[in-house]
């Protein structure tokens, strides 16, 4: 039986104050959307739209009999989702977590070799990194962006650096230029995790397009979904060419049950494709809805004494996959108080990532490293609903309330 890793309560002590609070009970509310009409409903923090031809190409699939991995609508995706991320290849997975491992095992990562990650970011990222045989090595993020701050990058670099994984927070690109700068200059890969970063820009150019390959998500709250799913993208021929094979068992062109790699059975059904394509023809408008919430929230809230709401570097498209906010002291209630009053009024809202040298599962490797800005965004920072299926009302209900909290204190 696998044994469970746990914080010891000395050390459990030291960092409780950052550690968020359990999730607040979730009430429905009854709202007055006009005077004839009221509505009994919660706001999820993600919901999820599947409004386009969704339903159509999934029963083709049904009808056709085509619904494991080798369908057509599989090459499609590939096809449609690599354009609209600059990119001319695209591996489609079975999600992004292994998208992203998918990537490092790709570029022949292994026992030995280090890998520099943000440690404000979701535990997948580290994960991947360990699944290779690899070791995480942590970058704090910067107080603006929410990113790894990329001045540190190079002291983290050692002999045994052969990744640089750069993770787009909440949808907002990273300083790429610098980034690539710094790795062309030591010889060092660079891996964008871009599962929250669908259709995100830097400088004109496509979040997933930026480094030597770049892993997204399709789980159900991403801009888009496939419910499950995740891709990989690149514009090199060959690592297009292993990543497709190690997807698939590694089988061989020669013959079927011939492998001349370790691979893995990391592929994604025709089924889900089908849904990704139907998702990736309105990419733009599940882009702009998001952004669209982003304005709104900002309108409201951006001038909310003790309230830090999200930035848009210039030169850069965040697409805003969550709108974060980080609660002050001068709010007048904590995060966690104010998490209670949004759930009291049916919206459901979110903490940000717990760090990964906090995780219990990686405490003990990197006990005593501290990293201060990304202490302070666990402590701070939550995120409101932002999904695509939200009405402009919804929106402006969660911003109010948010304001309220804040104003009645």
């Amino acid at each position: 039986m696998i044994e469970k890793s746990v914080i010891s309560e000395q050390d459990l002590s030291q960092i409780r104050h950052l550690i968020p609070g359990p999730d607040p009970k979730l009430e429905s509310t009854v709202r007055r959307l006009s005077p004839e009409e009221e509505s009994a409903r919660v706001i999820p923090v993600a919901d999820t739209l599947l409004d386009g031809a969704e339903l159509r190409y999934l029963t083709e699939c049904v009808q056709s009999n085509w619904i494991s991995s080798i369908g057509p609508f599989v090459r499609e995706f590939e096809k449609q989702f690599a354009q609209a991320c600059d990119c001319e290849f695209g591996i489609a997975c079975s999600n992004g977590t292994v998208a992203l491992h998918l990537a490092l095992a790709t570029l022949g990562l292994g026992p030995g070799d280090e890998v520099i990650i943000p440690t404000f970011t979701m535990i997948a990222t580290a994960n991947a990194v360990s699944y290779t045989g690899a070791t995480p090595a942590l970058v704090d993020a910067e107080p603006e962006t929410w990113n790894l701050d990329v001045t540190k990058i190079e002291e983290k670099i050692t002999a045994r650096t052969k990744a640089i994984i750069v993770v787009h927070t909440y949808g907002h690109p990273v300083d790429m230029d610098a980034v690539n700068e710094i790795a062309r200059r030591r010889r060092i890969h660079v891996i964008e995790d871009a599962a929250e970063a669908h259709g995100a820009e830097y400088r004109g150019r496509r979040a997933g397009s930026l480094g030597d390959a770049a892993s997204f998500s399709f789980y159900a709250n991403k801009i888009i979904t496939t419910g499950e799913g995740g891709m990989v993208t690149t514009n090199n021929p060959e690592l297009a060419e292993v990543a497709r094979r190690l997807r698939d068992h590694a089988f061989s062109s020669e013959r079927h049950f011939w492998h001349q790699y370790r691979g893995f059975n990391y592929r994604m059904t025709n089924m889900q494709a089908a849904i990704g394509l139907a998702q990736t023809e309105r990419l733009e408008r599940l882009v702009e809805r998001r952004r669209r919430n982003a304005r709104i929230y900002s309108e409201i809230l951006g001038h909310t004494r003790g309230l830090t709401a999200p930035r848009e570097r210039d030169g850069s498209k965040n697409v805003f996959w969550m709108y974060g906010i980080l609660i002050e002291e001068e709010f007048g209630c904590s995060r966690d108080e104010l998490r209670r009053k949004l759930a009291a009024q049916g919206v459901e809202t979110r903490t940000f990532f717990i760090p990964i040298h906090f995780q219990p599962i990686y405490f003990a490797q990197f006990k005593g490293q501290r990293y201060p800005v990304a202490e302070s965004l666990c402590q701070k920072g939550m995120y409101l609903p932002s999904g695509a299926g939200l009405t402009e009302s919804d929106v402006r209900f969660v911003a109010e309330t948010v304001a309220q909290a804040g104003a009645r204190l």
